[in-house]
């Protein structure tokens, strides 16, 4: 029994501890593409538009070189199945050719606002959603520079 005791709570620390329940983003994006820094950079260098999709005050704080910001405000539930309904994203800000590269970023791997946001893209009939799964923060760590 004592065994037994030791494998549940083993078991229970294993699966509280992956991604499904600590709030860490997606490791896919359906329709799009996870992007790494070094080629967020060079879609942006070829014209392609990071979309900063945290709130206009921590944008203004600090973002991507050349980003817009298009927040996405998220009530919903922070797992894969989300109630998109209840969220607000002005899909009007993004560009109107519906082929430019477009590069999602927030705050990292616990903030949804991009993944969300890359999935109303990719629904809209956005061809080119990129999606920067790693944010600023691993945009920053790859040793790119940020504008105020």
């Amino acid at each position: 029994m004592r065994k037994f005791s030791h494998f549940m709570l083993g078991l229970t620390a294993l699966v509280f501890s992956s991604s499904a329940f600590s709030g860490e983003v997606p490791m896919e994006l359906k329709g799009g593409k996870i992007v790494s820094p070094q080629e967020a950079k060079a879609l942006i260098d070829k014209g392609g538009i990071a979309v900063d999709t945290r709130p206009k005050a921590r944008f203004n704080e600090e973002h991507l070189p050349g980003a817009i910001v298009v927040p996405y405000d998220d009530v919903s539930k922070k797992e894969v199945k989300f109630d998109a309904t209840v969220d607000k994203f002005a899909l009007d800000k993004l560009p109107k050719e519906k082929s430019t590269a477009l590069i999602f970023y927030c705050d990292g791997l616990d903030c949804w606002k991009s993944y969300k946001a890359s999935l109303a893209a990719i629904k809209a009939g956005f061809t080119n959603v990129n999606w920067l799964r790693v944010g600023r923060p691993g945009w920053k760590e790859a040793g790119f520079p940020v504008e105020k």
